[in-house]
């Protein structure tokens, strides 16, 4: 008989630590979740101030081209300019009277106004390039002997392979100028919002009596900051009214300019 009860405890005992070992090993068969916290850093875009200011455009535009060495803006120093024909004339500017504007928009850069129809275009060394917006920085991006213009306005064309051609128009302080009545028509539109315009408007007033200008090969000012731009800034400025000159400037990013890039080993003409 006690050979029995010591039989039954010790296969209790048994049991017991059976189960025990069983329940250890479902335990180790089991995979504990553990949940890690995605901690993604939002993409830095470019701007005019701080950390997203020019001076960095190279480090969060990586794709893009702004660490160049033919970059735009540039101070123009008119002691050091060359005389001679840039190749573009008057009559290679071909602008409809009457051209529609599609929309305007404030990209949070700058004001833009958008054309879709392809009306006005510009002839140069035989290729057409296509005006496709125009915009405006204040102050002027480019510089005469260090002096920037309060505004400048800049004429987008494109080609059909992707070349440019940028006309830019200094923009001063004086008589007020019926020209951008129309521009002002559609003002004010804040940062992310597009007005729908759809009205015409005669571009040729933009393209002064005096034909002279400056010209000189650049970038885009803005990444990509594509290089193998061809720039002409007209020497004759346009006047405007201060009013009318605040009225633009209000709506952009103070100081929406890039600083003047280096000159390097380039030239710049002057086209009379």
């Amino acid at each position: 008989m006690k050979k029995l009860g010591a039989l039954a405890i010790l296969f209790a005992m048994v049991f017991i630590v059976s189960c025990k070992d069983e329940k250890k090993t479902e335990n180790e068969g089991e995979t504990t979740e553990v949940v890690v916290e995605e901690t993604t850093e939002k993409p830095k875009h470019w701007g005019y101030d701080g950390e997203s200011s020019p001076e960095h455009w190279a480090e969060i535009e990586k794709e893009s081209t702004c660490g160049g060495s033919h970059q735009s803006p540039i101070d123009i120093v008119t002691a050091n300019v060359v005389s001679q024909a840039s190749g573009l004339k008057a009559s290679d500017i071909h602008y409809d009277a009457s051209t529609l504007i599609h929309d305007v928009t404030n990209n949070g850069h700058s004001i833009q106004y958008n054309f879709e129809a392809k009306d006005n275009y510009v002839d140069f060394k035989g290729k057409r390039y296509d005006l496709v917006q125009f915009h405006f920085h204040a102050a002027s991006e480019h510089s005469i002997n260090g002096m920037h213009y309060p505004l400048v306005v800049h004429l987008v064309h494109v080609s059909s392979d992707k070349e440019y051609v940028v006309l830019a128009i200094m923009v001063e302080e004086g008589k007020e100028s019926k020209t951008f009545d129309f521009i002002e028509t559609y003002l004010p539109v804040q940062a992310g919002e597009t007005k729908t315009i759809g009205q015409p408007h005669s571009f040729s007033k933009y393209i002064l009596g005096n034909f002279e200008h400056y010209y000189y090969k650049g970038s885009l000012t803005t990444p990509p900051c594509t290089e193998g731009v061809n720039w002409f800034i007209f020497t004759e400025p346009l006047s405007i009214s201060a009013a009318q000159a605040k009225a633009i400037a209000d709506l952009m990013p103070r100081y929406n300019y890039r600083p003047t890039q280096p000159l390097n080993d380039r030239k710049v003409y002057l086209s009379k």
